[in-house]
């Protein structure tokens, strides 16, 4: 599935099941609490953390939850991901052309 598809196919869910968008500020609360809960399961998982009994320990959950209420607010606002994510590539590449080679942080 391509990032345009699915945006449409989160458009099409709700339209279908959802009833109607929920506002853009709601989204943006909704967006707010799923990399809240993915930064818990990161938190436990790979930090000093321990999980609570019955904790799913799957990032996989959360980051798909964060990509669908991305997509709802990139539906809602009229932002085109794939063309958005293509000119973010290309400033960062341009940008940052030797900025990260040439970071003694990250030598090793």
């Amino acid at each position: 599935m391509t990032i345009r598809e699915a945006q449409e196919a989160v458009d099409q869910w709700i339209k279908t099941y959802g009833v109607r968008y929920f506002s853009e500020l709601t989204n943006m609360a909704c967006l707010t609490e799923e990399v809240g809960e993915l930064a818990r399961v990161m938190a436990r998982r790979y930090g000093d953390q321990s999980f609570k009994k019955g904790e799913s320990d799957d990032p996989s959950e959360e980051m798909a939850d964060i990509l669908w209420v991305l997509m709802a607010l990139a539906n809602q606002t009229g932002v085109d991901l794939t063309d958005a994510l293509q000119k973010s590539i290309e400033k960062k590449t341009k940008r940052d052309a030797t900025r990260h080679i040439n970071n003694p942080k990250l030598k090793e």
